[in-house]
């Protein structure tokens, strides 16, 4: 290649390659920002090695003719040079302003009126169970140890249980000894219950009927003694009158046959007389008959009276049997009171044998609740003396019932109200959220460094068994919700010049607005005037340059819409 080659040869491939690709890339980067500022440093490189080489061309030319080609391309070059400026000056350079701002589009949405507080975690009433030894022993076994998961009813210690089986086997002897005298007692006791009350019936019935017969006895021999007597006494009477009659008229009768033997009566008078005597001696008989029936009267008398004394007899053997009938009742109710007493042994034995085994059951320790083992303070092998408190070696934390006790400042307590649901973030699992309501304010409050706060008592669940006593915990308070409000993300409201305002993106540039605000919660801002749904605006800061040429445009404000 000669000297005179040698400009052309470099104006080509300045002008040409370098400009392709000057123009590939302005078209990715016509709007961005570093890149933008790169391409125009190149291009003014390029412009200044284009004048370098065109004084070249200019001397080259002088010394030898132009061809048509290179004017062609000289014409190109200076046309593309002043396209590209336009472009530069009216369309790349505003979008440029607005390069890596943050924007975000104005809706409407759901705000929630929240106060903040930061708690702990903390078990609640009956949670943390201290398990202790009601008995004394050795420790023979504990299968637990700290961060064991323990189940309601699992063994979680047994102590030395010897000396109380032997008290359990003792107390069921004495309960069997018991039992057979009960039996013993109660052999036959039904069958001599039924036959006493069967004598004492028949008893009675002798008794009544012997009573019956002796009033009969008596009542038939009442009236006989008299009655006898008197006829006894006026027979004798009778007999000895008609004997004195028979006699007199036994003297007459032979004094008148003596007389008719001399003839100084008739024998008709000797008749009369003889009948006289026989009258007599017929009267006699008479007399006498009455005597023996009133004597055979008197016989019946003693068989009666004999009646009435068997009749007694009958009845003293009757009561006589009636007593023995009760006397047998006597010991039957000796028999019953054994049989009570018995009884009683058999509930005091089963009242001994349920103690010793409460004793032995004192011996497998359980667990009262389900949870976790927070602590163990003893070891297996030691003895453990129970004396009027019991000595605590394992705490378990049921971690289903937990609350968080947060601490809301005085400005806020007014406004937190039983009820309130709340939602809250622990260290430990900070993506995690958890959920609790308000279940309880304590009225004292808690003063730290002359802040005063007070507990507000959240409670909680606890399914997966994340949350542990003592975590703590950052908790969100919905006090209030209000819906379907035009909201601004929080970091796009900016106080300027004692009001509020946003940056609005309009015609490619953020453009400065007042607004006025209502509700505000931990992300968004309610937006009362000022701005309409779907107005982009500028989260963050915004670059001093892209500030000062919005000032200009501050007062373009919707329709209808006035700030402060």
């Amino acid at each position: 290649m000669t000297q005179e080659e040698q400009p052309k040869a470099d104006s080509s491939s300045l002008s040409l390659p370098r400009l392709f690709s000057a123009f590939f890339r302005l078209g990715h980067t016509a709007f961005g920002g570093p890149a933008m500022v790169a391409y125009i440093g190149e291009m003014a490189v390029i412009r200044n090695e284009w004048l370098s080489k065109q004084s070249q061309r200019e001397e080259y030319q002088m010394k030898s003719k132009c061809s048509p080609a290179h004017i062609l391309v000289l014409i190109l070059i200076v046309v593309v040079i002043a396209v590209v400026g336009v472009l530069i000056r009216n369309r790349l350079l505003p979008t440029n302003q607005n390069a890596g701002l943050e924007t975000a589009t104005v809706t409407r949405r759901r705000l929630n009126a929240t106060v903040l507080a930061t708690g702990t975690v903390k078990a609640i009433v009956g949670a943390e169970v201290k398990v202790g030894s009601r008995i004394s022993g050795v420790v023979t076994h504990l299968p637990v140890n700290i961060g064991s998961g323990v189940r309601k009813g699992q063994i979680i210690a047994q102590l030395d249980d010897r000396e109380a089986q032997s008290q359990v086997d003792q107390a069921r002897s004495n309960l069997d000894a018991a039992q057979c005298r009960l039996a013993e007692l109660e052999a036959g006791y039904s069958a001599q219950v039924v036959q006493s009350k069967t004598d004492i019936e028949r008893a009675n019935s002798n008794l009544a009927a012997a009573r019956s017969k002796l009033s009969q006895a008596r009542t038939s021999a009442g009236s006989v003694p008299i009655e006898v007597t008197a006829q006894i006494q006026q027979a004798n009477a009778s007999v000895e009158q008609a004997e004195a009659n028979r006699k007199n008229a036994k003297v007459k009768l032979d004094r008148m046959e003596h007389l008719l033997a001399q003839g100084f009566i008739a024998r008709q008078d000797v008749d009369n007389a003889r009948t006289e005597y026989e009258v007599a001696d017929s009267q006699v008989r008479h007399a006498q008959a009455v005597l023996s029936a009133a004597e055979a009267n008197a016989s019946q008398m003693e068989i009666k009276k004999q009646d009435v004394a068997q009749a007694e007899e009958g009845l003293q053997q009757a009561q006589s049997a009636l007593s023995m009938a009760h006397a047998n009742v006597a010991q039957v109710r000796v028999k019953e009171e054994a049989i009570r007493t018995a009884s009683a042994q058999i509930a005091q034995a089963r009242a001994a044998l349920r103690y010793a085994e409460t004793l032995l059951s004192y011996t497998r320790i359980v667990s009262p609740v389900s949870g976790v083992i927070a602590s163990v303070s003893t070891q297996e092998g030691e003895t453990i003396a129970a004396g009027l408190q019991a000595p605590t070696f394992v705490t378990i934390v049921d971690l289903s019932k937990l609350q968080v006790d947060a601490l809301v400042d005085e400005t806020d307590i007014g406004r937190v109200k039983v009820g309130d649901s709340a939602a809250f973030t622990v260290d430990s699992y900070p993506d995690e959220g958890f959920e609790g309501r308000v279940t309880a304010i304590y009225p004292k409050a808690i003063i730290d460094q002359n802040v005063v706060n007070y507990d507000v008592v959240v409670t909680i669940t606890n399914p997966r068994g994340m949350l542990r006593p003592d975590m703590t915990a950052n908790v969100t308070i919905n006090i209030a919700t209000k819906s379907n409000v035009l909201a601004v993300p929080n970091k796009a409201v900016k106080r300027e010049e004692g009001t509020k305002v946003v940056y609005v993106i309009e015609n490619g540039k953020p453009v400065r607005r007042r607004i006025r605000t209502g509700w505000k919660d931990s992300d968004y801002t309610e937006v009362t005037s000022g701005l309409r749904e779907g107005d982009r605006v500028v989260v963050g800061d915004i670059p001093g340059s892209a500030r000062e040429q919005s000032g200009a445009a501050q007062s373009n404000l919707p329709p209808g819409a006035t700030g402060r």
